[in-house]
Formats: C-alpha cells, structure tokens, sequence
C-alpha cells in the first residue's frame, strides 16, 4: 500500500490532479499493482480525505502535552512519538493535523508502525491538502532509517 501512496505522491504533485477513483484505480493495475493494495491505498486515501477536509475547516490551537494511551504507545512505539512531537514543535504539523496522522497509522492495523510508514503518512497528509514541506523537511521525510540513505523514489 505505501508503494502505491508513493507512487501517487510523485506522479500526481496535487492530490486535484488524481482522477477519479475508479480511474485511478485501472491505472495503477495498469503500472503493475496488486488489486488489494490498490483497493486498501484507496480506502485509506479516502479516509485521509475525509479527515484532512475537516481539519480544514477547523482552527483549534493547542499549547498543551498530548499524553498518548496505552493502544496509541503499542501501535506508534517511540520513534514515531518522538517524530510526530519533532513535527508538531517545528510546526509542520498543527495539532489537528497530528491527530490525523495519529488515526491513520492506527488505521494500518499494524504494531509497531515503522518510522518510514509513518514518514508517509504524514507526507500524504500534508499532499492531500495541498501543502508541500521545505525542502529540508522533505529531506527527512524521505530517508530510510534503516540504512540512512535516501528512499528511492519511482
């Protein structure tokens, strides 16, 4: 699925740009994807735009310490923790916007979410509402953690 959500990040630069989904969807089966990470990337991108339309219309500040529960801990792990709170305090993320990046990666019904998988997400957030990172944040948003060298783009 984060092949899929990569590959649209690079082949479509606006999230306006996408067809329709069930266009999008031959397309991709088209490139070479399988059908149920086709199927799963576009329930989830759905989900995020949800989400990320609502965040737009709602301005909420918040100054205070987001304490994560027990099942967000178990799902997210340090590292991500860590990146979301970087994220927040170098105001890339608003704390709406954490929020959904928080839901989304406990949508991946996955434990613990990768750095790199949460990287993603936050990447495909910030396209799904047409903000692009400084070029420095983009940087980090694409290294691999694992071995420290740039993810390989398609």
């Amino acid at each position: 699925m984060f092949d899929i959500l990569v590959y649209l990040y690079e082949t479509y630069y606006r999230p306006d740009a996408c067809p329709e989904p069930a266009v999008l969807a031959r397309k991709l089966s088209a490139v070479g994807f399988d059908d149920v990470e086709i199927s799963e990337a576009l329930v989830w991108l759905t989900d995020l735009n949800a989400m990320a339309g609502v965040e737009q219309t709602l301005t909420a500040a918040s100054t205070g310490t987001r304490f994560y529960v027990q099942q967000e801990s178990d799902v997210l792990g340090t590292a991500a923790i860590g990146f979301i709170q970087f994220l927040e305090s170098a105001k890339v993320l608003s704390p709406l916007q954490r929020e959904i990046v928080i839901e989304r990666a406990l949508a991946l019904d996955e434990a613990p979410v990768s750095l790199g998988k949460l990287k993603v997400i936050v990447l495909m957030l910030l396209w799904s509402q047409g903000k692009e990172p400084d070029a420095l944040m983009f940087d980090d948003l694409f290294v691999d953690d694992e071995d420290l060298s740039p993810r390989l783009l398609h």
